[in-house]
């Protein structure tokens, strides 16, 4: 039964007991006799061999490309206004932060490329072998409320980036329609191949690189300072904003959804499961590629953080003021004259640019902004159409899919965009951030469970020291959002009794789906044999498909050797061996 799955293989070798996904799993395989095939299956890219055992460029080429689309969720434009306030409120003191977040999200972005590569599944369509229906259709609503949220921070940055480049031409609310509009013009481009999509990520990417790094140059940061603050761990004289702004870091670098992206991205390579040295060198170059793309990520992040602590650090908005008007900025009534510090998002940090550094320094700007929020648009496009094959064993149309995502995410925008004012959006923006925060148990758990499982994972589950760590980093990550949540409503809801009272009873609901992912978890893990055997997990908690892990001709992962141990991608892997 699929409740004795923690305990069945608890005596076994791998020889004899061990059961993993990859054994009855590939692209085509269906979750359902009358399931479509998987995205991937006709477009794979071909991985070419070679003589040499150590490492290769021309292979780590073949495997570039699913990391560096996974970065762009650390660059869209919600987390580029978090970079903004980060620097403004309190200067580069936040580095560190930032650092540790981005080695966290490498940390988790890496068990999910594990999963999708060991199994040829990925998280969505494990989650629908191992859950039951009620809770697995409950995470998949959680997951597409992050994907939306995601949506709707790109549709923010979009229009608020197209308004400033007409000079105010284009209203906020035209900006909101042209990029529901635009998003299908980018779904276009991905019927000339995925290796040429890749390469426009790329482009966009470089885009980024180049806008805020023109940007850092000119406003020339002090480099000691930004040294100090990415490697000494501690925030002197912060006050409670920039504590609060701390948490914003984290919750924005980690999203939910783009775990399960990348454990459906790394489909894309033709790795032959069959052979464990494949699986095992496959696994090696994507955590590489992973590296490099979030360390690409980090260093954009860190342009943006460096020049708004330069910047606007400790800078009221009657001074910032006084310089447009200086300058003969029209835009100069948007900061009110009060010794308030400025309240920084992107439409303000483009205006300052424009004011101090001259017209080119926001227009450049602008245009990073919309590299931004258009490379985030087709990442989030692919995040909901792996989440819906996934969790529900179907595939729409990804147009099909689109216009509803899209519908959820622009109507309300929209109304925001031309009813409210630019601060309204951006207000906007911050609850968007709260919100995915709170979707990442719904991401990390699952995660860890099913890569920490031999069941499925057979002898590329995660060792010991891994599991701990990822227990561990989970609970604090998971923490720290629930706290910067807490804050968020008790500061702007604290006297509204029924915001209050629907917080309560969302939080019950809540953690009760929580609760029933760590009890899987558990039982799917076989941490305590007498609960994983009872009748209660059986019963309850684990899905009859979990116990469907059927042996196939397929190669059993075990006839990997020790030397495995030695390698430093591995090396966590064969702790428990």
């Amino acid at each position: 039964m699929a409740s004795h799955q923690g305990d069945r293989y608890a005596d076994k070798t791998p020889q004899e007991g061990v059961v993993n996904a990859a054994m009855f799993a590939d692209e085509n395989t269906n979750l359902s006799p009358s399931a479509k095939q998987t995205y991937f299956k006709d477009h794979q890219i071909l991985i070419p061999d070679s003589e040499t055992k150590g490492f290769s460029f021309r292979k780590l080429w073949a495997f570039t490309g699913p990391g560096f689309l996974m970065s762009i969720a650390y660059l869209d434009p919600g987390n580029i206004q978090s970079d903004l306030k980060s620097g403004s409120t309190a200067m580069y003191k936040l580095l560190w932060v930032l650092l540790s977040a981005t080695l966290l999200g490498l940390l988790m972005q890496r068990l999910s490329a594990r999963l999708g590569v060991v199994t040829g599944l990925h998280l969505a369509e494990m989650c629908f072998r191992q859950y039951r229906k009620l809770p697995r259709l409950l995470v998949w609503i959680m997951i597409e409320v992050a994907i939306i949220g995601s949506d709707m921070q790109e549709v923010i940055g979009t229009a608020i980036a197209l308004n400033l480049l007409s000079n105010s031409l284009i209203p906020l609310w035209a900006g909101v329609l042209i990029t529901a509009v635009d998003t299908f013009t980018f779904l276009l481009l991905d019927r000339y191949g995925l290796r040429k999509l890749e390469l426009l990520f790329g482009i966009l990417i470089s885009v980024m690189a180049i806008a805020f790094g023109y940007e850092y140059v000119v406003v020339a940061p002090n480099q000691i300072e930004v040294l100090k603050g990415m490697f000494i761990p501690w925030c002197e004289n912060c006050d409670s904003r920039a504590l609060l702004q701390a948490v914003g870091i984290i919750g924005a670098v980690i999203m939910p959804h783009n775990m399960y992206l990348h454990s459906a991205l790394v489909k894309s390579r033709d790795v032959d499961r069959k052979k464990p040295e494949k699986v095992k060198e496959a696994n090696r170059y994507f955590f590489i590629e992973a590296c490099i793309a979030l360390f690409v990520s980090f260093i954009i992040n860190v342009f943006v953080v460096s020049v708004f602590a330069h910047g606007l650090y400790d800078k009221t908005n009657y001074q910032v003021h006084n310089v447009c008007v200086a300058s003969g900025n029209d835009m100069a009534d948007i900061f009110p004259k009060d010794n308030e510090y400025v309240d920084a998002d992107l439409y303000k940090g483009g205006v300052f640019l424009g004011c101090q550094f001259g017209i080119a320094a926001m227009y450049i700007w602008t245009i990073g902004i919309l590299a931004a929020g258009q490379s985030s648009t087709m990442t989030g496009c692919y995040s909901g159409q792996f989440a819906m094959e996934g969790f529900l064993n179907l595939q729409w149309a990804r147009w099909k899919r689109v216009l509803l995502t899209r519908t959820v995410a622009i109507v309300p925008t929209f109304f925001v965009a031309f009813y409210s004012q630019i601060n309204d959006m951006n207000d906007m923006n911050d609850y968007l951030n709260s919100i995915m925060s709170l979707q990442l148990p719904f991401a990390l758990i699952p995660t860890i469970a099913f890569t920490s499982s031999k069941a499925i994972m057979g002898d590329f589950a995660n060792g010991t020291l891994t599991i701990i760590a990822s227990f561990l980093l989970a609970a604090v990550v998971i923490g720290i959002n629930t706290y910067y949540v807490v804050q968020l409503v008790i500061d702007q809801f604290s006297t509204n009794y029924a915001v209050i009272a629907g917080v309560l009873i969302f939080g019950v609901f809540y953690l009760l789906l929580c609760l029933y992912l760590f009890l899987h978890m558990m039982a799917t893990l076989g941490f305590c044999k007498s609960f994983s055997n009872s009748s209660f997990v059986e019963k309850y908690i684990c899905s009859s498909a979990t116990s469907n892990f059927i042996l196939s001709n397929q190669s059993n992962y075990s006839s990997l050797t020790n030397t495995g141990a030695e390698d430093e991608e591995e090396a966590s892997s064969s702790s428990t061996r």
